[in-house]
């Protein structure tokens, strides 16, 4: 298809049935709390911390685990819980002996939970090639659609195509962390989907707007479909991006969320993560660069951005 931002691995990073409503009848469904329209005033958020001990990691991750996929814990608790989940995959995928002990001291509920989040992240590592960039992308770091109204969009397009909601969702996390990044990418990819304007204007592909939410998911699907996802979710994934491990990956978030359809929450709830010249930096939404900075110039002004990890 193209090259766009790559979330999941340059960045954060890192959301169908036959024709027949085929998860319709999966259980449990995720149950997305509900969040008020007008948000009080918070303090400014922190990045998480990962402790060095691997029992102390092992026990904050079942913690984070276990309460985003709990109905009861409260909505205003998710973006940090989220948020803690994601920098301790991050962590742990770039240090396979630290990883390894973390997983090792994990109860056996969350041992392929945890594999598959780290094996994911890694085939996005393999992307990469050297150093990260010295300078930040032209981007607006937005707040998402809300969680329901993402899941909507993605099980309206499996009723329509067949594509199955979590590989979509998968896709629009890896791409643009569910919408968060407002940007065009180097290629000229844009939307939440991240398509090229090119690949947009084919006949039967993208109708309505390529930056709205909705008509970029019913669009990811019907491009997925003729590229072969129906018969082949892998091929399909290699027409939206020529990569084995780009498909790997996204079929790797995807397995986590047929396999509870509630570890959406957490993956909704993600950051935009940049992999600097100078390591992991966290944009937070209220990111707003018009033209590149310099990573040092960004962090005099925001030390906040860099890891503590």
């Amino acid at each position: 298809m193209r090259r766009r931002l790559l979330l999941t691995g340059t960045c954060c990073v890192a959301g169908l049935i036959g024709f027949v409503a085929v998860t319709a009848a999966r259980e449990p469904q995720p149950v997305v709390p509900q969040e008020s329209a007008t948000r009080p005033a918070v303090a400014p958020r922190r990045y998480p911390v990962v402790p060095r001990s691997a029992q102390e990691t092992a026990d904050q991750l079942v913690r984070v685990e276990a309460a985003l996929r709990n109905p009861s814990t409260s909505p205003s608790a998710l973006p940090d819980l989220g948020h803690q989940q994601q920098v301790i995959y991050r962590v742990l995928s770039a240090d396979t002996a630290r990883s390894a002990a973390v997983v090792a001291a994990l109860p056996p509920r969350w041992k392929s939970v945890a594999e598959r989040h780290l094996a994911a992240r890694r085939e996005f590592l393999r992307m990469s090639r050297g150093r990260g960039p010295s300078r930040l992308p032209a981007w607006r770091i937005i707040q998402p659609e809300p969680a329901e109204q993402l899941l909507s969009y993605y099980r309206k397009a499996e009723a329509t195509t067949g594509i199955e909601w979590e590989v979509l969702a998968a896709v629009n996390l890896v791409e643009t962390g569910m919408g968060r990044i407002d940007g065009i990418s180097v290629a000229n990819a844009q939307g939440p989907m991240q398509f090229l304007p090119t690949t947009w204007a084919e006949p039967g592909i993208g109708a309505g707007d390529i930056r709205n939410p909705h008509d970029a998911i019913q669009a990811a699907a019907r491009y997925l479909v003729r590229r072969g996802g129906l018969q082949n979710i892998r091929q399909g994934l290699w027409g939206y991006n020529n990569s084995d491990y780009y498909g790997r990956a996204v079929l790797l978030y995807a397995s986590l969320m047929k396999e509870d359809p509630r570890a959406y929450i957490g993956l909704y709830h993600w950051e935009i993560h940049f992999n600097s010249a100078l390591g992991d930096l966290w944009l937070p939404v209220g990111y707003v660069q018009n033209q590149p900075i310099a990573v040092t110039t960004y962090l005099e002004r925001n030390p906040g951005s860099r890891s503590p990890n």
